[in-house]
Parts: C-alpha cells; sequence; structure tokens
C-alpha cells in the first residue's frame, strides 16, 4: 500500500465516522418512535440539529476556566482519533501501528476525563453530580472493555484492533472457541450501553436531573461546544458498535485494499452498524433505565464476564 493510498484510506475513514454517526444516533430514535407508536423525528434529524447548533452562539459561564471552553475540542479530536485506529471496512488500517486496544481504551478514557472535569468546572450541582457518577460508571466499563477485547485477542494472537480483526477475518468468521466469544461479546454489550449513555445504564433523552449522567456533565453547554459534544458522542456511539461488529463477526469487511471488495466492505459495514442500531433501539423500548446503585450490579457483570471468557480461553486450551 502506497503513501497515497493510506492517506486517502484515512481520509476516507475519517469522513465516513463523520458522517455515519449522526445516522445512526437518528436511525435508533426513529426505531423507538415507532415501537412507541409514534411517528417520530426524520433519521437526518441529527445533522439539522448539529448544523443548527454551530450557527448558534455559545453562552459561557464566567465562573469556568479554559478546560470548559477545551473540553468540546479535545473530547471530539480524541474521539475520532480512537475511531480512526479501529477497522470499518478495511481490516488493516493504515493508522493500526500507531497502537493497540489500550491505545483506544485510553484516546477515549481522555476524553471522558476532561469531560468530567468540564461538568464539575461550572460550578454547577448537577455537573458534578454527573462527573461523580460518570467516575463510577467509567471505573467499572474501561477493565471489562479491555479484557473482553484481550479474551477475542489471545485467539487471534494480539492486542492490536487491527490485527485481531484481520486474523478473524481470514478464518472467515469461524469461532474456534464459542464460550469464551460469547461471553466477551455479552460483555462488550453491556459496556457499549454503558459507555454510550444508553438505556438501561442511563437515558440520553431526559432531562431530569436526579437521573442524568452524561446529560448532567453537558448541562452548561451550547451552541457550538454542545454540537460538539453531540457529535463526538455520536461518533463513539459508532466506534463502540463497530468494534461488536467487526471484531465478533468480521463477515464482508475487505481484506484487501482493491476497490470492489472496499466497496462490499463499505456496504457491509453499514449494514451490521444499522443492524446493531436497531437492537439498542429495541432495548430501550423494552426495558426502563435502571436505579443506580443497581448500575454497578450489571457492569459487574459485564466485568464477571470478560474475566471469565480470559479464564475459560486458557481452560480450553489446556494452556498454564
Amino acid at each position: 500500500m502506497t503513501m497515497i493510498q493510506s492517506a486517502a484510506l484515512v481520509l476516507g475513514q475519517a469522513f465516513l465516522i463523520l458522517a455515519v454517526s449522526p445516522f445512526v444516533v437518528g436511525l435508533i430514535r426513529k426505531v423507538k418512535a415507532r415501537l412507541q407508536c409514534r411517528r417520530g423525528a426524520n433519521v437526518l434529524q441529527p445533522y439539522s440539529d448539529l448544523a443548527k447548533l454551530f450557527k448558534k452562539g455559545a453562552v459561557i459561564s464566567s465562573t469556568t476556566s479554559w478546560i470548559f471552553t477545551a473540553t468540546p475540542y479535545i473530547l471530539f479530536a480524541f474521539t475520532l482519533a480512537a475511531s480512526l485506529l479501529v477497522p470499518t471496512f478495511l481490516s488493516r488500517v493504515p493508522l493500526s501501528f500507531a497502537g493497540d486496544v489500550i491505545t483506544v481504551v485510553s484516546l477515549l478514557t481522555v476524553g471522558t476525563f476532561f469531560l468530567m472535569l468540564a461538568g464539575m468546572d461550572a460550578g454547577s450541582p448537577f455537573g458534578g453530580m454527573g462527573s461523580s457518577r460518570e467516575a463510577i460508571v467509567f471505573s467499572l466499563t474501561e477493565p471489562a472493555m479491555m479484557l473482553s477485547i484481550f479474551a477475542v485477542g489471545l485467539t487471534a494472537g494480539s492486542t492490536n484492533v487491527s490485527t485481531i480483526v484481520h486474523n478473524t477475518a481470514l478464518l472467515q468468521g469461524i469461532v474456534t472457541d464459542p464460550p469464551p466469544h460469547l461471553m466477551a461479546l455479552a460483555a462488550l454489550f453491556i459496556v457499549t450501553l454503558a459507555e454510550t449513555g444508553r438505556v438501561p445504564v442511563d437515558n440520553p433523552a431526559t432531562h431530569l436531573e436526579l437521573t442524568m449522567i452524561h446529560e448532567a456533565m453537558v448541562l452548561e453547554y451550547s451552541g457550538r461546544y454542545l454540537a460538539l459534544v453531540e457529535w463526538a458522542a455520536a461518533m463513539k456511539l459508532l466506534l463502540m458498535l463497530t468494534l461488536l461488529s467487526n471484531i465478533f463477526a468480521p463477515w464482508g469487511i475487505a481484506i484487501q485494499p482493491d476497490p470492489a471488495s472496499l466497496a462490499i466492505g463499505l456496504g457491509v459495514w453499514v449494514a451490521k452498524v444499522s443492524a446493531l442500531a436497531l437492537l439498542v433501539g429495541l432495548i430501550e423500548s423494552m426495558f426502563a433505565k435502571l436505579r443506580l446503585f443497581r448500575v454497578t450490579d450489571l457492569l459487574g457483570v459485564a466485568f464477571i464476564l470478560s474475566l471469565l471468557a480470559l479464564v475459560f480461553f486458557y481452560i480450553l486450551r489446556g494452556r498454564p
């Protein structure tokens, strides 16, 4: 792969992530509306919302510091950087050399850390409450996320996400160790719901202060700052759904960067991500938000499942 091809693939993946992420949010909202017997907004409504926010001015509290204004840009940049390390339609992403799953989690961690600081920076009681709750959720989801991907990485022989997807795709999606993979899949799916603030962990559509987590941290944002935060949240949702679809079901992903394979991989990736978005919308319509002290129980289950996936891998393979 030449340098020009690599640059084109990086720019293409960045454009796709930026373009598709609002669509996924709109699709989930549409599914929820239909299941609730409502017409609902158009699937493309998130694009209009972002355009409207970018045109509006921002209201900033006089008590805030540089952290408040810098956080949307940091969150947006680090989320996009993490997304470029995860294969979407091509198994070997050009930037795979930059890091493995630990790097992806670390990039997401930096964005979440600054968002928690921004929630407390404005001095709002709701922002501090949301930041403290996010810290609890964050401390339980990150280890479960890494362990679940490690469980699959042991089969692929690497912790690099691109290598995991590529080696699994070469096996044509054959699951060599079903029990560990299924437990890792269940753990990562629970982590996806928690990391992206979806039901039953959080409700992105709520405005009830006593139950908010993510929305409480961004309550003071408006205008272009809120647009960047919302866009970064949509990219994170797309990133987690991409990890689920390509790590555990890399069917159809392009192994070689030829035009035909890339076209098929792009179509299959959009289809798989859309199917997972439909599943998330279905879950949000079937289940209610958990109480805060029950959220830790759910995330504890995810951590145990991911840990058991690692243990069972060594037991089934007979390794010490």
